[in-house]
C-alpha cells in the first residue's frame, strides 16, 4: 500500500484516457451504471462515497454499494451515473465532471454494470443521502482503496471470488471488483481486468 496517495484531476483524467475499458454488449441483459466519485474528505485528503443499502430494500438489502442504478430508456450510462449521484446523495455534477469509465462487469443476476469515475470539488461531508435508498454513507479514503484484495476459490465456479477488505468487512463483486480496478488504474497505472472475478454464490440471485 502506498503512503497517503493523492489524486490530481488531470492525472486521473489522463490515466483513464489511456485505459481502454472492456465493453460488453447489453443485449438480453439490463444496463446499470455505478459511480466512483473522487471528492475532498474535508480534512485535506480525498475519499469516495460508499453506501450501505437499507435492509428493507428488495434487491441486495444491507449490502455495500457504489452509488448507481439502472439506466433509463433514452439515457446514456454517464447520464444515469450523474442522475443516481443526485438521487442517492444529493450530489450534482456537470457532464464535464465525468472523467472516464472502467470495465463493464456482468453480474450473475443479468446486469451489465458500467462504472464511471467523476470528480467533484465538494467535500464528502456535505452529502445528503436519500434514506429510502441509502442507509449510511462511508467516506473511503485512498489508503483504504489501496488495499490488496483476497481471491477465494469456490466449487461452484472456475473463477475466484474477489473480496475487498474494507474496515471489518469483505466487499464482494461487483463493488469490490470495481474498487479494485479503480485502484489498479488510478493509483498504480496498471490495466488490470476484472472479468475473471466472480461473485459469491449468495449474490447469484
Amino acid at each position: 500500500m502506498v503512503d497517503a496517495p493523492v489524486l490530481d484531476r488531470n492525472h486521473l483524467a489522463d490515466a483513464l484516457a489511456h485505459f481502454e475499458p472492456r465493453i460488453v454488449d447489453p443485449t438480453d441483459r439490463r444496463s446499470a451504471a455505478v459511480v466512483i466519485a473522487v471528492m475532498s474528505d474535508g480534512s485535506g485528503g480525498q475519499a469516495i462515497p460508499l453506501t450501505m443499502r437499507p435492509t428493507k430494500m428488495r434487491a441486495h438489502p444491507g449490502q455495500f454499494a457504489l452509488p448507481g442504478g439502472g439506466v433509463d430508456a433514452g439515457e446514456t450510462g454517464a447520464d444515469a451515473a450523474r442522475r443516481e449521484l443526485h438521487e442517492e446523495l444529493g450530489l450534482d455534477v456537470e457532464p464535464s465532471a465525468v472523467l472516464g469509465r472502467l470495465d463493464d462487469y456482468v453480474t450473475r443476476s443479468g446486469y451489465v454494470i458500467t462504472p464511471f469515475v467523476v470528480w467533484s470539488d465538494r467535500s464528502i461531508t456535505t452529502l445528503v443521502p436519500h434514506l429510502e435508498e441509502v442507509a449510511e454513507v462511508f467516506a473511503v479514503g485512498l489508503p483504504e482503496i489501496d488495499t490488496e484484495p483476497r481471491f477465494v476459490d469456490i466449487p461452484e465456479s472456475s473463477k475466484p471470488v474477489i473480496q475487498w477488505p474494507f474496515r471489518r468487512h469483505l466487499v464482494h463483486a461487483p463493488t469490490g471488483a470495481v474498487v479494485y480496478q479503480f485502484r489498479e488504474v488510478a493509483l498504480h497505472g496498471r490495466h488490470t481486468r476484472i472479468d475473471g472475478f466472480d461473485q459469491p454464490v449468495f449474490a447469484w440471485r
